[in-house]
Order: C-alpha cells, then sequence, then structure tokens
C-alpha cells in the first residue's frame, strides 16, 4: 500500500461515514430550486456529465438532486447487444477486476482477495458458485447510474446486508482488504435457463444516498440486521437489459456467474471501461 492510499484509507475509516451519507441524502433529496440547479450544475461541472446523452437538459426537469443524479438516458445511446448467449454490462463505468473466482476467493486488487460466502452473505449460496466467474464494475460520479440485467432471468431472492460506507474507487480498492464485503450491500440472486443461477450484487459506498429496486423501492440503509426476502413465489422476471435499479451516487456492481457459465471478452478486463449494454461475455452453458 502506497502513503497517499494509507492516509486515504485511513481518514475513511475515522469519518462518520453514515451520519455523512444521511446529510448529503438529506441536500440531495430538497426539491428547492436554488440548492438542487446548484448542486447539478456543480456536479456536471466537477464530473464532465454529458448531458447530451440524457433524456433532457432542462433542469427544471430533475425535482432534487437525486433525480437528475439517477436521469433516463435518450432513447438508443445504450443499445442492448443481440445474441442469445450475449452477456452485458449492467451499468456503465470501469472494470476494476474480472476473471475466475479461484475456489471460492475473488480477485479485489493485486495481492488482494475476499470470501464469496461473505460477499454474498449465505454459506449455501457461495458454494453454487464455487470456480465460476466474477466482475467488478466500478460506477463513477459521472456515470449513468441505472442498473440493468447482464441477461434474462427470474428474481428469487434477495438479501441486503449493512455495512460500512467506504468510498470503493480504485485507490481504496487497493488498500483496504475485503472492499466489497465490507460495505453495505444488496445481493439479487437469479435463476436463468441458459445459465443457471447468476448473481448481481449493488455495492453501497461513502456517501451514498440509497439503492432503489423495481421491485422493492427504496433499500432503507444503515446498521441492523441481515434483510433476506424470499421472491420465488412472484412473477419477477426480467428480460436482458431490461433496468432492474439505481443507484444514488457513484458504487460497484458484481456479477458472479457458475463454472463454465460464461466466457468473458477478451477486452474486459481491469481498468477498461464498458458502457450498458455493451456485450461483455458470451453463455456457454
Amino acid at each position: 500500500m502506497n502513503h497517499s492510499a494509507e492516509i486515504f484509507v485511513a481518514l475513511q475509516r475515522i469519518l462518520p461515514k453514515h451520519a455523512l451519507s444521511r446529510l448529503i441524502a438529506m441536500a440531495a433529496e430538497s426539491k428547492r430550486p436554488w440548492l438542487k440547479n446548484w448542486l447539478i450544475n456543480r456536479a456536471i461541472d466537477a464530473f464532465d456529465i454529458d448531458m447530451e446523452e440524457a433524456i433532457t437538459d432542462d433542469l427544471e426537469h430533475y425535482e432534487n438532486f437525486n433525480g437528475f443524479f439517477t436521469r433516463e438516458l435518450k432513447a438508443g445511446v445504450r443499445p442492448i447487444a443481440k445474441g442469445k448467449n450475449s452477456i452485458v454490462s449492467p451499468a456503465d463505468g470501469v472494470i476494476s477486476q474480472a476473471g475466475p473466482i479461484n475456489k471460492t476467493r475473488i480477485l479485489q486488487a493485486k495481492g488482494i482477495d475476499y470470501s464469496v460466502s461473505r460477499l454474498v452473505g449465505s454459506s449455501d449460496a457461495a458454494k453454487r458458485f464455487d470456480n465460476g466467474s466474477f466482475a467488478t464494475i466500478y460506477l463513477s460520479p459521472k456515470d449513468y447510474h441505472r442498473v440493468h440485467m447482464p441477461a434474462a432471468g427470474k428474481l428469487v431472492r434477495s438479501r441486503y446486508i449493512p455495512g460500512e460506507l467506504f468510498s470503493v474507487n480504485d485507490k481504496t480498492a487497493q488498500a483496504l482488504p475485503g472492499l466489497f464485503a465490507r460495505n453495505e450491500r444488496l445481493v439479487c440472486e437469479f435463476e436463468s435457463k441458459e445459465l443457471g443461477d447468476f448473481v448481481v450484487i449493488f455495492v453501497g459506498a461513502m456517501l451514498v444516498a440509497g439503492i432503489e429496486t423495481v421491485w422493492g423501492g427504496f433499500e432503507k440503509p444503515g446498521p441492523g440486521l441481515v434483510r433476506e426476502t424470499d421472491h420465488s413465489k412472484a412473477a419477477l422476471s426480467y428480460k436482458k437489459g431490461e433496468e432492474i435499479g439505481r443507484f444514488k451516487f457513484g458504487s460497484t456492481v458484481i456479477l458472479l456467474f457458475k463454472e463454465q457459465a460464461v466466457a468473458w471478452q477478451d477486452n474486459i478486463k481491469a481498468a477498461a471501461a464498458v458502457n450498458m449494454g455493451e456485450k461483455i461475455a458470451i453463455g456457454k452453458v
């Protein structure tokens, strides 16, 4: 770990991350025109956000900052890769890591790995992905913040796991062991006829005001017990590329697939930029 990364992580350890996130959330939900427009303009400038892709660049369209941050895109700007066996990126962002799961361990950064069981919060669920495949996608504040299905599937179970709210940027990932298994997260387990079981994980982060899903709405963050929901009897099936949720600030999505279920495209490696709907793998089942 380099010295700057040590300092960055040390500062995060002592910051009241949940309290800061709640404070930011209050401002981000404000409907006061002067405040929300000021926040939106500062974000556009600071993060170089491309408003040409947004459904509208009229700030009055957005009720509050969160409405802007989770903005819809114009039709057609994120085409969904065709092909029955294609797996697509669930979000805009950068590949943090991708590749095989080493028995029961996922690579976080060079020299750092962590447990699938701890990540998903269930040893039984984790066993299904022994020697499988994973991809970790980091969404920066400039990115489109809606999350979509990488492949068609039926939601069978979700598990909200309370935790920390460390930043999930590259500097923290390279310095803090088990980062993604420490932070708050929502684990979504799907069944697919073509792929077998797969998982989409929403990972919360510092200043994230919340995770929302199309089936359950806002996932209330904060300390408490694990919240597990059985969706197997509900008709919650989604097509490839269909929206399933959103983040209210930059964060991370992790995909898990079973052994020999997918083959990653050659360009899907650390630091590669991806767009939602882009082909990232081929299903082999």
